[in-house]
């Protein structure tokens, strides 16, 4: 089937004739005849499967069938958790419009207020917008809902990991009721399916493909490693292979990204940093020197994981996992796009081995593991020193990494975001940082406020020497009860 069967305007069509696309996936054919139809829907599908089309294209049929009501603000908002994913639907958004006289725009954090104020105040097709940004302009009355039309959600399970659901749930409670809703995401469970019983209408539910059939065109490798010393000398090795033609390395903090960027150019690699401490035209600026391949390796850390599109990306290398194990499946996803094949290879270190089980569970398959001649690992493969039932990272002095290792999302409680300070795409409510993404935060000291005290427990709290209630020093005899 061809795009011309889905029934768009010729405009359309010439516009996506225009960006190579010959047919649509199997999330195209299946989404835009709902989504045209008006229906509320929520669907699932593997990364790089042109998921933002499917939605992007039945919404301009839209704008350019009906008549606007009067007013200002946006016809259709579509909230995404990362700038990175915000500013490619965007690009998206005016790639397909190109034709059409269709306004578009984003509010998202890290960049001035005062073009997106302009923004607001008129009347506007498209706004993509991470919550906490949207969530500073609405509370400052900024935002005019009045005149909306469809709400979409996307990489919706990723809103709700980084801590946003407060947030979805008061942007919906101030749209129009009478509302279209599309709610995409990687999965379809767990408080997915509660916020889409929430927001959606009667929904018509698509799921393409499961975290045990996803990335079937990419080839996933692990190496059992010693140390970092011993990641770097693989990670060497592999960059001096020629059928490496661009890399994405993800990498556990900003800190890190920027020195193993350093390190690789300094051994001749064209390479460059991408995380949360760079401001918006930094980050868009080693995006598109890396599309134009000035950059073969990309050094970044979480905010890359969601959003990155670059075509010809032939290998993703975790050089640290991912603490979450759907993050894995996102990483990797930047390989392997549009029918495309690639390679995701990730160093494994002893304490990272329960990292790779729930990895392992989550997509039903075991990851080969490799041994590269010269580079095999001292340290034989077994079970991980990890304490049995511990759901942190033991601290080691020289480790290369902070001491805190949050609890994959096999140990987390329903509803408690799995990382709530790590990886922001945008600031969240109330937590108005900027996006912190990659960095891993020490965990606050455990007292042992719970644990029954004796008398000779070490734990016990000793009594106050010489010392009132204060904080003033007694004097000796002083304040004695007499018998």
């Amino acid at each position: 089937m061809s795009f011309e069967n889905l029934k768009l305007d010729p405009r359309l069509l010439r516009a996506v004739a225009a960006c190579h696309f010959k047919e649509p996936t199997d999330i195209q054919l299946k989404a835009i005849p709902v989504a045209l139809e008006g229906r509320d829907l929520m669907a699932s599908a593997q990364t790089g499967t042109g998921k933002t089309a499917a939605f992007v294209l039945p919404l301009l049929q839209r704008l350019l069938t009906t008549a606007p009501a009067q007013g200002r603000g946006p016809r259709v908002l579509v909230l995404t958790p990362t700038r990175e994913l915000a500013m490619q639907v965007t690009d998206n958004i005016r790639q397909f419009s190109r034709e059409c006289h269709v306004t578009s725009g984003s509010v998202v954090g890290g960049v001035g207020y005062g073009p997106q104020i302009q923004l607001l105040g008129r009347p506007l097709d498209f706004l993509v917008a991470t919550p906490g940004r949207l969530m500073d302009h609405m509370e400052s009355g900024r935002v005019d809902f009045s005149r909306l039309e469809v709400m979409v959600l996307d990489e919706a399970d990723r809103m709700l990991d980084m801590g946003f659901l407060g947030a979805v749930k008061t942007i919906a409670k101030a749209l129009p009721a009478k509302r279209q809703t599309l709610l995409f995401s990687a999965t379809l469970e767990g408080q997915v399916l509660t916020v889409a019983q929430q927001l959606l209408r009667d929904p018509v539910r698509i799921s393409l493909a499961t975290n045990s059939d996803q990335h079937a065109s990419i080839a996933q490798q692990i190496h059992e490693v010693d140390d970092v010393e011993h990641k770097h000398a693989l990670l060497t090795h592999y960059l001096k292979d020629d059928a490496l033609y661009q890399a994405v390395i993800f990498i556990a903090t900003k800190h890190g990204a920027d020195k193993l960027a350093k390190k690789l150019a300094a051994q001749g690699h064209a390479s460059a940093a991408l995380h949360g401490n760079m401001n918006q035209n930094q980050r868009k600026r080693a995006v598109d020197r890396m599309r134009r391949g000035e950059f073969r390796v990309l050094v970044a850390t979480d905010v890359a994981a969601r959003g990155l599109d670059i075509r010809g990306l032939s290998h993703v290398f975790n050089f640290d996992l991912p603490m979450v194990a759907e993050d894995y499946i996102h990483r990797i996803g930047r390989t392997g796009r549009a029918g495309a094949t690639g390679t995701a290879i990730s160093f494994v270190d002893s304490e990272d081995r329960y990292l790779l089980k729930g990895i392992e569970r989550l997509t039903g398959r075991s990851l080969t593991r490799q041994v590269i001649p010269g580079l095999e690992p001292k340290r034989p493969p077994g079970r991980s020193d990890r304490p049995s039932g511990a759901k942190h990272r033991p601290f080691r002095r020289n480790d290369t990494r902070p001491a805190f290792r949050a609890a994959d999302s096999h140990h987390r409680k329903p509803g408690q975001p799995s990382h709530p300070r790590r990886d922001r795409g945008d600031s969240a409510p109330g937590n108005r940082s900027p996006e912190a993404d990659g960095n891993r935060v020490a965990a606050p000291r455990q007292e042992h406020r719970d644990r029954p005290h004796s008398p000779h427990s070490p734990h016990s709290p000793k009594p106050a020497q010489g010392r009132r209630f204060g904080g003033k020093p007694r004097r000796a005899g002083r304040d004695r009860v007499s018998a």
